[in-house]
């Protein structure tokens, strides 16, 4: 049984965990951090920051906001529990942060938990492989209207991904509307929807020339990001410092 600490677990998606974590027989929740939500009345005790967490544990999984990110980095290094990181929208230097930590610690992160999105982004890989150097390539992602970060952190990881195919680094064009210009050859366009109740769609679409192809992923529900999140924080019970990721944990079920 893992042990875990869930940092945001008053939040949306920290709730969803909640209910998987109680249905699955390997892991158990068994603290909580989150600033809104220290009273919840939840069978664990829950603390406002991750410096007063004084609760021993398997794995921390954070799905709260990038605020908390420095507290949870401090406390893995400072107890040597892994960290599983699920929260979107880390800034640039937050994310080197993340690097420098896992020389000390252990870390999981990935900017989508789903373990479909992940395999889309190998899909991505493989066809760029063959059609990068013929296809025009454009990402399209859409969320509900509640999403802040735009594009979102699965665009930019699917953006990278196929960019570490191409022999020239790509532009990333983010708007069309300013630049009354043909589209050049060597740009990724990245387009951001937000309406509704959309969980999360994404798609890489290859444009050639009389055909187009499309790699879709569309989440139907969060409980997705809770399985991928739950079963890495599984995986990561034990792992020694270094930076893990969603391949890491797919290579090991193989």
């Amino acid at each position: 049984m893992v042990k875990i600490i869930l940092s945001g677990c008053g939040g949306a998606m920290g709730k969803v965990v909640l209910k998987q974590a109680h249905a699955r027989e390997d892991c158990a929740v068994v603290a909580g951090i989150d600033p809104h939500d220290h009273d919840g009345g939840e069978d664990f005790p829950v603390f406002p920051t991750a410096g007063q967490c004084n609760i021993p544990a398997d794995v921390i999984l954070d799905f709260s906001h990038p605020s908390a990110l420095e507290g949870l980095l401090d406390l893995s290094k400072r107890t040597g529990t892994p960290l599983v990181l699920a929260t979107t929208g880390l800034s640039e230097e937050q994310i080197q942060s993340v690097h420098r930590a896992a020389g000390q610690s252990p870390i999981f992160f990935t900017f989508n938990m789903s373990l479909g999105i992940n395999l889309m982004c190998a899909l991505a890989k493989a066809a760029t492989r063959v059609l990068g150097g013929l296809y025009d390539i454009e990402i399209i992602e859409k969320h509900h209207n509640r999403k802040i970060d735009a594009p979102s952190g699965t665009a930019i990881m699917l953006a990278n991904a196929v960019s570490g195919e191409l022999a020239v680094n790509p532009d990333y064009i983010y708007e069309r509307n300013s630049r009354r210009q043909k589209r050049e050859k060597n740009e990724i366009g990245l387009h951001t929807i937000r309406g509704g109740t959309i969980v999360g769609e994404h798609e890489v679409l290859f444009a050639g020339q009389d055909e187009t192809l499309s790699i879709v992923h569309t989440a139907h529900s969060k409980e997705v990001f809770a399985t991928g999140a739950l079963s890495a924080a599984v995986f990561m019970r034990g792992k020694p410092p270094g930076l893990y990721d969603m391949s890491n944990m797919m290579d090991s079920a193989q």
